[in-house]
């Protein structure tokens, strides 16, 4: 696997897996003594105008934007692709700029977990190609957002959907010699160049870790939830590498 960003700067390092319109609600009315305007609020801030180049939906004014996709060799459609942006307006705004370009994209909001405060937003959604998830954060005059999208059909042909309430885990080793995965009480062990393996377990946090000979022991805890499948990676010089949110 391997992640490809564009609008920001990431290092992209991860090898191949074997296996809006928009519109205010303003009316106004002419007549011959003066105009009426209505006292209804707008929908959304009219500075929140969709941008037709992005590949999920993002308003064109931003103070930072990346675009993140985890694709997989010999498949062209990503498995899954993250949107990061801090806009310079109000929670409420960016929310109801979301519901309606999400809609239009025939994306369907989940009521189950919804969190919706002042300074705090979190929408589960169920989009055409797959699983969805929509925050939004507060933070002094802008709003950040993370809006993630995951391709079911890629997952499935790339042989890394999770079971129905599990989550998956991959173990990877592209290194020189064996390394073993200690995680959930098991220990996985793969050779130099052998294919990756998956391990199925329930949601949870999860201490694992990874020894190759001639390295130190790398320690760390992957939290994951169902539906989400990630990858551990021994790299070429023995090196564990940071956990990739694959699926």
């Amino acid at each position: 696997m391997r992640t490809v960003m564009t609008g920001a700067q990431a290092p992209a390092r991860w090898l191949a897996f074997a296996c809006g319109l928009c519109f205010l609600a303003i009316c106004m009315l002419a007549a011959s003594a003066g105009a009426w305007v209505s006292q209804l609020p707008p929908l959304f801030s009219a500075g929140l105008t969709p941008d037709s180049a992005t590949k999920l939906p993002a308003p064109t004014r931003y103070s930072y934007r990346g675009i993140h996709t985890t694709v997989v060799s010999g498949i062209e459609a990503p498995l899954r692709t993250r949107l990061e942006a801090t806009v310079p307006f109000d929670l409420g705004d960016v929310l109801a700029f979301y519901r309606a370009e999400l809609g239009k994209l025939g994306w369907q909001e989940k009521p189950d977990g919804a969190v919706i405060a002042a300074d705090h937003v979190e929408l589960a959604f169920a989009s055409p190609l797959g699983p969805a998830l929509l925050e939004l954060h507060r933070k002094d005059n802008s709003t950040a957002i993370e809006l993630v999208q995951k391709n079911s059909d890629t997952a499935t042909k790339a042989n890394v959907m999770p079971e129905p309430g599990q989550a998956k885990v991959v173990f990877s080793n592209i290194g020189e010699t064996e390394a073993a995965l200690t995680i959930d009480e098991r220990t996985i062990i793969r050779a130099r160049g052998a294919n990756a393996v998956a391990l199925d377990l329930p949601a949870g946090k999860y201490p694992y870790e990874v020894n190759v000979p001639g390295h130190p022991a790398h320690t760390n805890t992957l939290v994951i939830a169902a539906g989400d499948t990630w990858e551990l990676t021994v790299g070429r010089d023995g090196d564990a590498w940071s956990p990739l949110h694959l699926y």
